[in-house]
């Protein structure tokens, strides 16, 4: 691998190793809420509508992260 590529890879590696334990740790969060309530996880529209909301504004802030317009 040439040192170009080589800090792409290991972006992407972080970004996805990121990705997997938040994922994780969002599911965790959600079996222990059912669970003390004691019934199963029901997702609705709205609530899937604020989760992918929220995650395309974490994406524009990431994006944006070391942008000239910042400093």
């Amino acid at each position: 691998m040439t040192e170009d590529s080589s800090w792409k890879a290991r972006t992407i590696i972080v970004g996805v190793l990121a990705g997997a334990l938040t994922g994780l740790g969002a599911a965790l969060v959600l079996i222990q809420r059912a669970e003390q309530e004691g019934e199963a996880v029901q997702l609705g529209t709205s609530e899937g509508l604020k989760v992918g909301i929220g995650v395309l504004g974490l994406l524009r802030q990431i994006g944006q992260i070391g942008s000239r317009g910042d400093r």
